[in-house]
């Protein structure tokens, strides 16, 4: 019987889709299209985020003025008009190459606007579906444009108030000639204050379906996720494939280290989120740390199926054929009667939307291929990538939240190690 390294796509889209941010400027809309981009690549489609901000700066340089976004600047209308279908314009050879699913990320604040990306999409055969981000509350519109806007490449050398003056007398500009879609005959999503409420619009089909839930789980409240592995395990010590040990005497001295930790960070784990696999090597990791522990199934290690207990030598001996898959198409082999990496994707994607919904410190102690999985996830590493990405032994992976992704750094602890990285 030949290894099994064959799988279906995802669930075909019927049509090609594109995804249009609506919104006037520190709604974030980008922080949405980078999301979105990241989990619809993770999922298996083809897609790609077309900004068209990152066109402004590198045809104009960046650095402009308010003035600039006037509409009452002609020359600079103009110019933002030919940056806007420049981005059209790659975005359609990009479909007519590649296909698949296109966010098209900017402020399309207008009806006119949208008609034409709506116009010019329909021409490619392609269904658009709106996202507009609507935002009200002055205070996340003001930490919107502290922490985000004033680091952007606009800002560069600026004083900061200068920049906070200059970015609202831009924001006031698009206020002006702003339209909300109110169509409808178009298919929308409205996030209104962060998903406090969302409003949906002839929204069908598998992945357009999946975004709005997707979206429904979404915010802005900072707060860091801690990937790591459970301890070593007896069965890590002999190098065994899968399995269900207890700790050895290494990976016990790791767990008795991870309150120490947490605690020279500033982070009572008491305060956490913090989720396990079932396995007893997961589930002995967190035992000393506070707090309520969540165990969830799906956190489990890949399924080696008839694989599991064995030594990878013996599987290189025993199972040459099996072994030389795996090594060749990492992603896509399954063990038989086991799983692939393809297969835990799956599996894992009704935790993503539980993951963004968190608003606490996250602490997640699972296995080798859960982390890189969902490392890949949050950090839009490629699938060919994900099963050779490190995921050390006694590693924390912290990652806290930035504008448009994360900041990681990597905290190793030894056994010797009173909780100090």
């Amino acid at each position: 019987m030949s290894p099994n390294t064959s799988h279906p796509p995802p669930p075909i889209i019927q049509r090609k889709l594109v995804f249009v941010m609506v919104g006037l400027p520190a709604r974030g809309k980008t922080h949405i299209a980078q999301k979105l981009g990241r989990y619809i690549s993770w999922l298996g489609y083809e897609s790609k985020v077309f900004n068209v901000g990152e066109y402004r700066r590198r045809q104009t340089g960046g650095g402009q003025s308010h003035e600039f976004f006037s509409g009452d600047n002609a020359d600079g209308s103009a110019q933002r008009r030919q940056i806007a279908m420049a981005a059209l314009d790659d975005l359609e050879v990009w479909f007519k190459l590649r296909g698949g699913v296109a966010i098209y990320d900017a402020t399309n604040s207008t009806k006119e606007r949208r008609k034409l990306v709506l116009d010019r999409c329909q021409s490619l055969g392609a269904h658009v579906v709106f996202i507009e981000s609507i935002c009200d509350d002055q205070d996340v519109i003001e930490n919107n444009i502290r922490e985000t806007k004033l680091r952007s490449p606009d800002y560069v050398g600026f004083d900061e108030e200068e920049a906070v003056r200059d970015f609202r007398a831009r924001i006031a500009h698009y206020e002006k000639a702003y339209e909300t879609i109110d169509e409808n005959v178009l298919s929308f999503i409205k996030l209104i204050n962060g998903g406090r409420r969302v409003v949906i619009n002839n929204i069908d089909g598998y992945l357009p379906s999946r975004v709005v839930y997707f979206l429904m789980n979404i915010h802005t409240v900072p707060r860091p996720i801690w990937l790591l592995r459970h301890g070593e395990s007896i069965d890590n010590v002999e190098n065994r494939i899968g399995g269900d040990s207890e700790l050895s005497p290494f990976g016990e001295s790791f767990s008795k280290n991870l309150p120490g930790f947490f605690k020279s960070q500033h982070i009572p784990s008491d305060s956490c989120v913090l989720w396990t696999s079932t396995l007893k090597r997961s589930v002995q990791t967190a035992k000393f740390l506070d707090g309520k522990k969540i165990q969830w199934r799906l956190l489990n290690e890949i399924d080696a199926g008839a694989c599991d207990g064995l030594r990878y030598e013996d599987m290189e001996h025993d199972m040459l054929e099996e072994y030389r898959a795996r090594q060749a198409e990492k992603f896509v082999y399954r063990y038989p009667n086991g799983e692939s990496y393809f297969d835990l994707v799956e599996r894992l994607e009704p935790m993503i939307p539980e993951l963004e919904r968190v608003r606490r410190p996250l602490i997640i102690i699972s296995h080798q291929a859960v982390s890189r999985v969902l490392y890949a996830y949050l950090m839009g590493k490629a699938k060919e990538v994900c099963p050779h990405l490190s995921i050390p032994l006694h590693t924390l992976i912290e990652l806290r939240p930035t504008a448009y992704g994360y900041d990681e750094s990597r905290h190793t602890l030894s056994s010797d190690t009173e909780g100090q990285p």
